[in-house]
């Protein structure tokens, strides 16, 4: 435990008490965003994201020291156990380099090695390897031909037969090539050489055919520079079949190092090990370290790639809600016409109906007479168009429409990604049994411009739509990461306990899935909860997920107005007694006039004096405070404001040169994705995103960040804009 707790501190930068309390809590059973809200104290203020990494390593590492004792027990039973080999496997820091260790050990599939040593032939290949006989080789292979001792059964069988000294000496070899290809400090070298200084080089299968990997159809690159991002691109390129991969090595040096190695001067074996240490290279070690180079180079982005799409997500998660407006979702299609419905500012549906205005049947009067009349009817504010197909021409009918509304009305373009697979579902078809599968897209549009995190909640995390190469990665790491990114934004915003969805209740730290339907059906037979602690009267809902969920849970119009807050139940003597101390009293946080008053003072606390007299952790009081001085605040309301518009821009309205407002749809790691309101999203490449030198684009911007930028490019052919956000 030592070792992985000394690694753990090294790896984040942190005390070795930080990782010791960590792994204590972790070990508890208790969850990440517990441990980050209500635990600063013990982990130092780690963060959820650090802590995030940190489980990530205490798993890796502890499966690495059980894999260790097992490769050690192993190789301990074969009897070959040595303080060499016990040396080697502690100081191992990967599963590979252990790996790499029990090579020689694992129980192999026939091999023209293995076929060698059933013929007894490991003698003869010691010799070779010793390189001290001074007889000739071959005269000495003699001794193993064994054709004339077999019977007339055993001749007919080729792995039993040593034929002539050739074949003995051959036999030989190939023990000994293949002792070459498991020697762990041979391969160790052979990839660091390689990380060092092989490229990896592509080819066309056909270069005649068109495809979006023609920059790749002759292309090398070293592989310490190679972006994830052109990893993942390769691979897909090599998996559809348009690619050839291949990884072009140091070989002359990798030969040199194993020859200085294994040849011990010039003697009659110097030129067979020579050419059996080609053999070995060429046969045994590339294709495997070939396989192990793309492996750790695809994980590796992978890992990159996964970060950036839950960065990503957790950016779209936590957009800025739109409350008390009265929303039509607007689902354009072409064919199967847009589907419209309109939603109170309570999320209740209001009106649904299916409109034609795009091709092929252009009814653009009847669809704008019917929406125009629903505008009045039921005093929409907002329209949520959905950003996929036909988009753009429903932008510039709703646009042209709106100007002969009745009342004052703006559109904002809202991701659709994951609509359709949300209107399929069990839960839509729960929520909404008598309305169509194809209005609630509609409805769910509609949804996230008035609460993003609600409605997202409800959609299998990779179906989200932000990122690069998301169906090309690990699935199961890429669900557990995204997991963990809803887990982390849900606790971070906090749940109204009485009108939380199952859907987002089982994201709060603590609540399953039966617990998250158990807490609805008691709402629903018990009326609305009153206070945090009725939470222990719901089945399954014990004082251990009482603990972790409480603090994230509240009850905006309950009998306790700290309930209104993300102060957890453990503190609240605290609470009331730091309220006392500076002449204030919990029912004042409803009163606005007091409230004003208790903000001032709060500004004024020291908070080391105050945390020794009331006997808490300063880190747990200021975010008691910070509570306090804004109760029931959504921390959403920092984030960037959806673009409201009313009017369209078509490419031939742009110009370079034009400045314009958009909003950041994507970021990638080339760049970002960034919507001006033309048909298609404007690229702004990392290069035109700041004047000084920029490592990753997600340290510039965030998904949903509203942003200038200029326009650079134009080309009307590709219908793609260049932008720079050097404006």
């Amino acid at each position: 435990m030592d070792r992985i707790t000394q690694t753990i501190a090294d790896e984040l930068g942190i005390k070795i008490s930080q990782v010791e309390n960590t792994i204590a809590l972790i070990d508890e059973g208790n969850t990440i965003p517990f441990i980050a809200r209500y635990r600063k104290e013990v982990t130092g203020g780690l963060s959820d994201e650090t802590l995030r990494s940190f489980d990530d390593r205490l798993n890796y590492l502890r499966n690495l020291e059980q894999r260790k004792e097992e490769v050690i027990k192993s190789i301990d039973e074969q009897g070959k156990l040595t303080d060499e080999i016990l040396q080697a496997v502690a100081i191992a820091k990967t599963l590979a380099e252990v790996e790499d260790i029990y090579r020689p050990y694992k129980q192999k599939k026939k091999t023209r090695a293995t076929v060698a040593k059933a013929k007894g032939l490991e003698p003869l290949a010691k010799i070779i390897w010793d390189q001290t006989e001074t007889k000739d080789i071959y005269e000495i292979a003699k001794e193993f031909v064994n054709i004339d001792s077999l019977s007339d059964e055993d001749k007919k069988n080729k792995d039993k037969v040593v034929a002539s000294a050739e074949d003995a000496v051959q036999g030989a070899l190939d023990i000994i090539a293949e002792d070459i290809s498991d020697n762990a400090k041979y391969r160790k070298e052979i990839k660091r050489q390689c990380y060092r200084e092989a490229t990896i080089a592509t080819k066309a299968t056909d270069d005649e055919e068109k495809s979006n990997y023609e920059m790749y159809y002759d292309y090398s690159e070293p592989i310490k520079y190679i972006p994830s991002h052109r990893i993942l691109a390769i691979n897909r390129g090599e998996k559809e079949k348009f690619l050839k991969v291949s990884i072009d090595k140091p070989e002359e040096k990798i030969l040199q190092f194993i020859e200085r190695d294994v040849v011990k001067g010039e003697t009659q074996f110097t030129s067979l090990l020579v050419d059996t240490i080609a053999d070995s290279f060429k046969r045994l070690i590339e294709p495997s370290i070939d396989r192990e180079l793309r492996s750790d180079l695809t994980d590796k982005a992978e890992e990159k790639a996964i970060k950036v799409f839950g960065k990503n997500s957790k950016q779209l998660l936590l957009g800025a809600p739109i409350k008390g407006k009265t929303v039509m979702g607007f689902d354009p299609a072409y064919r199967t016409g847009c589907k419209i419905a309109v939603i109170d500012e309570t999320g209740k549906v209001l009106d649904y109906t299916t409109v034609y205005p795009t091709a092929p049947q252009n009814d653009v009067d009847n669809a704008k007479k019917e929406l125009l009349a629903l505008i009045d009817k039921d005093k929409i504010d907002m329209i949520a168009i959905g950003n996929g197909t036909a988009s753009r021409e429903s932008e510039m009918f709703v646009s042209d429409m709106i100007k002969e509304a009745s009342r004052p009305v703006h559109y904002v373009i809202v991701s659709e990604a994951g609509a359709s697979v949300y209107s399929a579902s069990k839960l839509a078809t729960e929520e909404y049994p008598d309305i169509n599968v194809s209005i609630r897209g509609a409805i769910s549009i509609a949804r996230r411009l008035q609460d993003p995190l609600a409605e997202l909640v409800k959609i299998d995390p990779k179906a989200i739509g932000v990122g690069q190469y998301q169906h090309d990665v690990n699935q199961k790491k890429l669900a557990e990461s995204l997991t963990g990114v809803v887990e982390d934004s849900v606790n971070k915003v906090g749940v109204d306990v009485n009108t939380a969805t199952p859907s987002l209740l089982s994201y709060v730290s603590g609540i399953n899935n039966t617990i998250a339907k158990n807490i609805v059906k008691y709402r629903d037979e018990n009326g609305k909860l009153k206070e945090r602690k009725e939470l222990l009267k719901v089945p399954k809902l014990g004082k251990v997920a009482f603990q972790q969920c409480a603090g994230f849970l509240r009850i905006l119009d309950g009998t306790n107005p700290l309930e209104t807050t993300a102060v957890h139940p453990e503190s609240y003597e605290q609470t009331e007694l730091l309220l006392k101390e500076i002449g204030f009293d919990k029912s004042d946080l409803t009163d606005k006039d007091k409230l004003v008053s208790l903000q001032s003072k709060l500004k004024t606390i020291d908070v080391h004096e105050m945390a020794e007299k009331l006997n808490i952790g300063e880190l747990t009081l200021t975010d008691i405070v910070d509570e306090l001085s804004k109760p029931g605040r959504d921390p959403r309301e920092d984030m960037p404001k959806p673009v409201l518009r009313q009017d369209v821009l078509k490419l031939e309205d742009l110009s370079v040169g034009m400045v314009l407002t958009g909003t950041v749809r994507n970021v990638i790691d080339f760049g970002a994705f960034v919507d001006i309101g033309v048909k298609h999203d404007g690229l702004v490449h990392i290069s035109e995103m700041s004047d000084k030198f920029i490592k990753n684009p997600s340290d510039v911007v965030s998904v949903g960040d509203v942003v200038k930028v200029k326009v650079i490019k134009i080309d009307m052919d590709r219908q793609k804009v260049g932008l720079s956000m050097k404006v």
